[in-house]
């Protein structure tokens, strides 16, 4: 008898495996001869050796099928493991995604995460060439929320070994300062956005477990002094409220295998008048670095209400008349 762990990956297992592992079930009334146990985002497979082959060339078909399709149905669990489905699947396989917006990753409850405008997916590509990438656009656009699913599907391809994310603990306009609780409890209104992306993207008890484990750190930016940031990918975010000299110290904490990708609003600058935006500075300093990227995003990529885009054109329009 032999044993193999088959580890589901870039797919929800609760999509995959079906309600309550309907589609479990429905996998081992296929193979009765062979043992499997669902758990988590694993399979433990125990049988012949012929069996598990079988079993794993089919269930292959199953993770690269659902890794492009919205729902598995019962037609198609049928079709996959009685053969009928595998010319209709491998030749697709690395084709993109409708649009050509290739998926990033499958969120909580099967929820397709992707690139949703061309700027967005200039982010996906640029950060296969980059090492370090900046980008700028208004809010809205789903500068953060793309950034965080890359990091997250590096982490599940284990191409790196931790998430950093941080921002600048600037206030909008408010004072957070005299709030109750302790250092964690004042920071975290800051960070909430990061939380909220996470949240989307990793079930609640496995990113509990990151968070405790340091697997995935959010801290503000102050705390990366002093720092080598190595073998993890790196999200700055808000970086329009770092200062020149912030941001240049944030950017030498780069290791050996890190990925680091810095977005800001320069029309959302909370600094005090007398201080310059670092992000701003970095745009001109930085700009011809081989290995940096820089993305724009317009206001075209706002993905939220459609009333944010309206807001955005008639306070820039505001600003203009100013000018």
């Amino acid at each position: 008898m032999l044993e193999k762990l088959i580890t589901v990956e870039n797919i929800n297992p609760q999509f995959l495996f079906g309600v309550n592992n309907k589609n479990i079930d429905f996998i081992k009334s296929r193979f009765p001869k062979l043992k499997i146990i669902a758990r988590g985002n694993e399979l433990k497979l125990i049988g012949d050796e012929e069996e598990i082959l079988s079993f794993s060339k089919k269930f292959d078909l199953l993770m690269n099928y659902a890794s492009r399709k919205m729902e598995i149905d019962d037609q198609i669990m049928e079709n996959i493991f009685e053969g009928k489905m595998s010319d209709m699947i491998e030749p697709e396989v690395n084709k993109p995604s409708e649009n050509g917006n290739n998926i990033i990753l499958y969120g909580n409850n099967a929820k397709v995460i992707k690139a949703r405008t061309p700027n967005q997916q200039v982010l996906v590509d640029e950060i296969q060439k980059s090492d370090i990438i900046f980008a700028i656009g208004p809010a809205g656009t789903g500068k953060t929320y793309t950034a965080v699913a890359l990091a997250v599907k590096a982490l599940r391809n284990k191409e790196v070994k931790r998430i950093i994310l941080t921002r600048p603990a600037v206030e909008a306009g408010e004072n957070l300062g005299f709030l109750p609780g302790d250092l964690k409890e004042k920071i975290d209104p800051y960070l909430r956005p990061l939380y909220d992306a996470l949240e989307d993207m990793i079930p609640a008890e496995k990113l509990k477990a990151y968070l405790e484990s340091r697997v995935i750190e959010i801290a503000p930016m102050a705390f990366m002094r002093g720092r080598t940031l190595d073998n993890c990918y790196v999200i700055l975010d808000e970086a329009q409220n770092s200062t020149k000299l912030q941001l240049k110290m944030f950017l030498t904490r780069m290791g050996p295998n890190a990925k680091m990708i810095i977005t800001g609003d320069l029309s959302q600058i909370d600094l005090p008048k007398s201080y310059l935006s670092g992000l701003l500075q970095a745009s001109k300093i930085l700009k011809n670095i081989k290995g940096i990227a820089w993305v724009y995003l317009t206001i075209e990529d706002v993905v939220r209400h459609k009333l944010v885009k309206a807001i955005i054109t008639a306070y820039q329009k505001e600003d203009d008349n100013k000018e």
